[in-house]
């Protein structure tokens, strides 16, 4: 009798970590079937709401009768500071910043809200509360408020030597300021929240926010409430890029307050000119330096300030300062620097955390500080750069203490150089130049280093939930929330990967306050790295009782029992995952397990202005090349080529977009995006036909991007990785020195460009005349 052979199992490919897998809501998004918020079904008896905004910059709220609205058409239920059952406070780090206000500190601060059966109905109603201001003097712009000393938190310092000793003796010495704007988020999605009050005073809230606990405790705060009492939640947001990380506790505090009231649902939407005038932005800086250098462009001293306009309230405006100047050095080693900052307290709106988090204004700062010095120089920016890097000890330590030890930047540099063909690149730019005297084309790069974790160490840390079914399905749930940037598809990766499932087994869930407790913001371009150890940590669990049930299975020591191809290995034997979740259950032992992370060696003294305040940095490169009409202003960037090192990608796809997408946002703040104020304060720049960001048309031609391979985090974070949400924005600087190149090209490099960000037509063509002029190096 002939033995007939036994097939082996098929050995399917499983995909998990490291793999280009689509964002899990890709579909959705392109279809409109994924669920935002305003998409949930509306509950029964749902009320809308609307807000009762200041006119003016500054004025006491004397008296606010609602009268005439709570008459209006289905109006139901008005609140004010004075309706307020707890504490008027939903501060993110300090005191005292309220969700309505009883003295207007800006025109768009919330004053009142109405509730009513439509929206139409509560705007209307809005509109006809009656509300008595006593004007009072405002502060409107960063040089008023250095020179009244008002300031929303101390001043900030760092320092390192003896910088006014070097600047005296320096052979060589520049002094100037320089502006860069604002920039509203411009999320597609704008600021909402649905509050439902439940039993005994519990309080529903569903948010888009990035930051559901502070939600969480600011409604707690409003109404008087333990934390206990009140539940977030948050499946998606259209877009946050900062903007949803302190300010949307201020409209679901306001929704709760409504709903606490009137004791039925309510939904708060922002229309977008309300939006745009009611919330915070990223950060205007007025910089003002002091640099010293030799003739070959050694910086050898730099005495700089960097004045942030924090608006009416501090917000997040102090860590913003902080990481500023963490990043006013970039990739350059200066012996002798003083670095202060400070958070302007003026009557505009209170900014805010934005994609970058300061750190793109600090190299806004050093960067253009370079190109200033070169040019005086008449010397390359790239040798100037390159005489001044970081490099080894002693050369290797930041101004706040920091020692850099994974510094790739020379190699990322040198690989876009040679990718890119600088030199003929170069060329090319001039040669066209001396042909063409209406257009002239500008070439830059720009080098980035920039730090990942929350400068309070307190917020690097992360829990997670995972459940596994018996049919080898598995729930993943953590605190991170998922706006756009495919932090839930990188998260469900490396839980597929650690127990060697497809992906397409792990379902995560909306962030929920009530199954992840005390999370941090998603934020500080550090989701993955939290939240993906966290997962892991509880995989880990999962997976070792798992195993030691395996080994029970077929005797062997549960060290040789292996996850793989969606199967588990013990020696010669097998089973589906499944079957062994199944086999797990019967014997009962737990399938379900938290994870918890805490993102090691970091350490910050903030009265020092000294640490480790980051885990590790990423780097990257770009150029690009641009032209300008010097007859009109207009701009147009020809060429992108960039460079990101993302570590050992989680996910090349995602982290593709990442980078695209961050650089265009960078784009636009350096050239499109201006804010305007009046001159009573009031934000004249609020929609789309005033405010003008990034289109289709204006993202280049030729826009090449590429990860830097084979570069393994040297850090362990989880699998290698590094983070990439924020630092791709900063390459966008080779934009704006770009821009600077062509305007001095207009006078053959006569002149040292005078130029603000954002660099808009109007600024570019009184640049090109200002160098024409005559203006000396």
């Amino acid at each position: 009798m002939t033995a007939v052979p036994i097939a082996p199992t098929p050995i399917t490919k499983v995909r998990g970590a490291h793999e280009p897998i689509s964002h899990d809501s890709a579909v959705g998004h392109v279809t409109g079937r994924a669920i935002y918020l305003d998409d949930m079904p509306t509950p029964h008896n749902l009320l809308e709401a609307a807000l009762v905004l200041s006119p003016h910059a500054h004025a006491r709220v004397k008296r606010i009768d609602f009268t005439r609205a709570l008459a209006a058409p289905g109006v139901v239920a008005t609140v004010s500071a004075k309706d307020i059952p707890g504490k008027n406070d939903i501060a993110p780090i300090l005191r005292n910043e309220p969700a309505l206000a009883e003295t207007a500190e800006y025109a768009g601060h919330p004053i009142a809200a109405v509730a009513a059966d439509t929206l139409d109905h509560a705007r209307a109603a809005a509109a006809l509360v009656d509300v008595e201001y006593e004007p009072l003097p405002a502060v409107l712009t960063v040089e008023e408020a250095m020179a009244q000393r008002s300031y929303v938190s101390p001043a900030q310092t760092m320092a390192r030597g003896d910088a006014a000793a070097a600047l005296t003796s320096a052979p060589m010495r520049l002094k100037g300021e320089l502006r860069c704007g604002g920039q509203d988020h411009f999320y597609l999605e704008g600021q909402i929240a649905l509050a439902i009050p439940g039993e005994e005073r519990d309080m529903q809230v569903f948010s888009s926010t990035q930051h559901p606990t502070e939600v969480q405790h600011g409604v707690a705060h409003l109404l008087g409430l333990p934390f206990n009492q009140v539940t977030v939640e948050v499946r998606r947001m259209g877009g946050a890029f900062g903007g949803k990380e302190s300010q949307a506790t201020i409209y679901a505090g306001i929704a709760a307050l409504l709903a606490w009231k009137s004791r039925r649902p309510v939904k708060l939407r922002l229309a977008r000119d309300d939006d745009m005038c009611a919330t915070g932005k990223r950060h205007p800086f007025l910089i003002r330096y002091d640099i010293g250098f030799d003739a070959v462009g050694h910086i050898l001293a730099l005495d700089m300030v960097l004045a942030a306009n924090a608006g009416n309230i501090a917000d997040l405006s102090p860590p913003v300062v902080t990481r500023a100047l963490c990043h006013a050095d970039n990739c350059y080693f200066i012996p002798h620097v003083s670095l202060v900052g400070l958070a302007c307290k003026t009557n505009t709106v209170s900014n805010t955390a934005f994609r970058g988090f300061g750190g793109p204004q600090g190299m806004f700062a050093i960067e253009t500080l370079l190109d200033i010095v070169a040019r005086k120089l008449d010397m390359p920016l790239e040798a100037l750069r390159r005489c001044n890097y970081y490099g080894p000890a002693p050369r290797d330590v930041t101004p706040y203490g920091m020692t850099v030890e994974d510094n790739i930047i020379d190699k990322v540099v040198g690989q876009l150089e040679s990718a890119v063909d600088l030199k003929g690149w170069r060329e090319k730019v001039a040669a066209f130049n001396k042909t063409s005297p209406v257009v002239k084309k500008g070439l830059a790069t720009v080098p980035v280093k920039f730090g990942i974790s929350f400068n309070l160490p307190s917020l690097n840390q992360a829990g997670a939930l995972v459940h596994v079914y018996t049919d080898g399905s598995v729930h993943l749930n953590h605190g991170g929330t998922e706006m756009g940037q495919g932090l839930f598809i990188k998260v469900a990766q490396v839980v597929a990967d650690a127990f060697k499932i497809d992906i397409s087994k792990v379902r995560v869930s909306a962030t929920n306050t009530g199954k992840v407790p005390n999370t941090s913001p998603t934020a500080a371009s550090s989701g993955s790295d939290l939240n993906g150890m966290a997962a892991l940590a509880a995989c880990e669990q999962i997976k070792s009782r798992m195993a030691e049930v395996a080994a029970k299975k077929f005797h062997v020591p549960a060290a040789e029992i292996r996850f793989a191809e969606g199967r588990v290995f013990a020696r010669n034997d097998s089973m589906e995952f499944g079957e062994l979740a199944e086999l797990s259950w019967r014997k009962r032992v737990s399938l379900s397990s938290t994870g918890y992370y805490r993102t090691p060696k970091i350490h910050w003294d903030f009265k020092t202005g000294t640490g480790r305040p980051f885990y590790y940095f990423t780097y990257g490169a770009a150029a690009a090349e641009v032209a300008i009409d010097t007859l009109t202003g207009e701009l147009q960037v020809l060429r992108v080529e960039l460079l990101q090192d993302c570590g050992k990608s989680l996910n090349p796809a995602i982290d593709m977009g990442q980078i695209e997408g961050a650089f265009v946002q960078g784009m636009g703040w350096l050239t499109t995006e201006e804010l305007w104020w009046d001159k009573d304060g009031r934000l004249r720049t609020h929609g789309p036909s005033t405010y003008k960001i990034p289109g289709s048309r204006d993202v280049p031609a030729v826009f090449n991007c590429r990860i830097l391979a084979d570069s393994p985090n040297r850090e362990h974070t989880i699998f290698r990785s590094k983070a990439v949400g924020e630092p791709p924005l900063m390459l966008a600087l080779c934009v704006w020195l770009a821009i600077r190149d062509a305007i001095a090209s207009a006078a053959d490099h006569r002149a040292i460009p005078q130029i603000d960000a954002p660099a808009t037509p109007e600024r570019i063509l009184m640049a090109v005349d200002d160098v024409r002029a005559g203006m000396p190096r």
